[in-house]
C-alpha cells in the first residue's frame, strides 16, 4: 500500500468516526402509549432548556435531559384526537424534527400527534370507500397570479357521468394553507366516513389558499366569486345554483366565509362560519352600516350557522356578531360548545356542517 492510498484510507476512517460521533441517535417521537399518555423526545447536547407546548396542555412543560443529550417528557393520558404541538428550545419555537406529521402553517412551526384511542374517530382512516384529493393550479385574474387549491371528490365520483355534485368551498384559518384542512382537519376522511354512514351527501369540497398578502383582504372574496367558482365549474360536473353551493371556514377563514357568503346569498345557500375572526377592514366595511333585505336573504339561505367554543378568545366577538345578525333579523343558528380556538373544535364544527348542508 503506497502512502497516498494509506492517507486517504486514514482520512476516510477519521471522517466515518467523527460523523458517527456527531450523528444524533435514532429517536422516535412522539410515542403514544396504550393508556393514551404520550412521550415526546428531542435531541440536543447544547440546548439549555427544552419545553413542550400542545393543545392538550394548560401550560408548557419542561423536558428532562440525560447525559447523552436526549430530552424527554411524558404527559398524562389525553382524550383521543389530533393535537398540534411544538418544542421551545432556548426560547425558539420549533417543530418536532423526528415527526413527519407537520402542521401546515406559514407562521407557526408545529407538529401533530394523532391519539387514535380504542374506537375509530370520525376523522380516522376507516375501512370505507375513499374519495380523492387533487391539487390544482389556477390563474386568478383578480390577483394577477397563479394560485393553488385542493379539490376533494367523493367515492365513486364520475367526471363524465350525469351526476351534478354540490360544492362546499372550505377556507382555512389565518397563516394556515390550502393543505391544513386535509393534513390537520382531515376533511377528506371525515367526509368519506360520513358519506359511508349515510350522514352526508356526496359532494365536492374545494379548499383554496385564502391568504392574499400583500393584497387587500376583499380581493379574496373577488377571487372566490370571479376566479375559483368559474374554474371549478369549468373542470367538474357541479350544481351551479345557490342551493348547490356552501361556504365554510375557520378563524380568519370564518370571517372570510361571512364576507363571501352574506354578500353573495344569490350564489351560496349555505354559510357555516367557525369561530370567525371579524376584526378586519372588509368585515367592518360590509357590516358596520349594513342594512340588509332580511326577507330576501332568509329566503335565499337554507342554512346559516356560526360556531364557537366558550373558551375561544373570539367567543365575545362572536356573541356580538350573533346579536348583530339577530338585530338585523337575519336567521342564524348558533352552535356553541366547550373548548377553545382549536382544530379539535374546528373538526367538530365541520362534522356538524357536513350533516346539515345540501339536505
Amino acid at each position: 500500500m503506497n502512502k497516498v492510498t494509506f492517507f486517504f484510507l486514514l482520512l476516510g476512517f477519521v471522517y466515518v468516526n467523527v460523523s458517527a460521533q456527531q450523528r444524533p441517535p435514532a429517536i422516535s417521537s412522539p410515542t403514544v402509549h396504550a393508556d393514551n399518555s404520550i412521550t415526546f423526545t428531542y435531541f440536543s447536547k447544547t440546548a439549555r432548556e427544552v419545553k413542550l407546548s400542545g393543545e392538550f396542555l394548560k401550560e408548557p412543560v419542561s423536558l428532562a435531559k440525560d447525559t447523552s443529550g436526549i430530552w424527554k417528557v411524558t404527559v398524562p393520558p389525553v382524550t383521543p384526537d389530533i393535537y398540534p404541538y411544538s418544542f421551545t428550545v432556548d426560547g425558539v419555537g420549533v417543530a418536532d424534527p423526528n415527526n413527519t406529521l407537520i402542521f401546515a402553517n406559514e407562521r407557526f412551526k408545529r407538529s401533530i400527534v394523532d391519539v387514535k384511542g380504542d374506537k375509530p374517530l370520525v376523522h380516522s382512516l376507516q375501512n370505507v370507500p375513499h374519495g380523492k384529493v387533487t391539487y390544482h393550479n389556477y390563474f386568478s385574474q383578480t390577483l394577477n397570479t397563479t394560485r393553488q387549491l385542493l379539490v376533494y371528490t367523493p367515492p365513486n365520483y364520475d367526471a363524465s357521468g350525469k351526476t351534478k355534485y354540490p360544492v362546499l368551498y372550505l377556507i382555512h384559518g389565518g397563516s394556515d394553507t390550502e393543505e391544513t384542512w386535509t393534513k390537520v382537519g382531515r376533511a377528506n376522511f371525515i367526509t368519506d366516513n360520513l358519506i359511508a354512514q349515510g350522514k352526508a351527501k356526496p359532494m365536492i369540497i374545494v379548499m383554496p389558499y385564502g391568504n392574499v398578502r400583500p393584497a387587500p383582504m376583499p380581493d379574496f372574496t373577488k377571487d372566490v366569486v370571479n376566479d375559483i367558482i368559474p374554474f371549478v365549474e369549468a373542470n367538474y360536473p357541479v350544481q351551479t345554483d345557490n342551493k348547490g353551493r356552501a361556504v365554510a371556514g375557520f378563524s380568519v377563514g370564518g370571517g372570510q366565509t361571512l364576507n363571501i357568503g352574506l354578500t353573495n346569498t344569490d350564489k351560496f345557500a349555505y354559510i357555516c362560519s367557525y369561530a370567525p375572526y371579524t376584526a378586519t377592514d372588509e368585515f367592518k366595511k360590509n357590516f358596520t352600516d349594513w342594512t340588509p333585505d332580511a326577507d330576501k336573504i332568509n329566503k335565499q339561505l337554507k342554512l346559516f350557522t356560526v360556531s364557537v367554543g366558550t373558551e375561544d378568545f373570539l367567543y365575545e366577538s362572536v356573541k356580538q356578531n350573533l346579536a348583530m345578525f339577530n338585530k338585523k333579523k337575519i336567521k342564524v343558528k348558533p352552535f356553541i360548545v366547550s373548548g377553545g380556538h382549536t382544530w379539535m373544535n374546528c373538526k367538530l364544527f365541520l362534522v356538524t356542517s357536513l350533516q346539515e348542508i345540501f339536505k
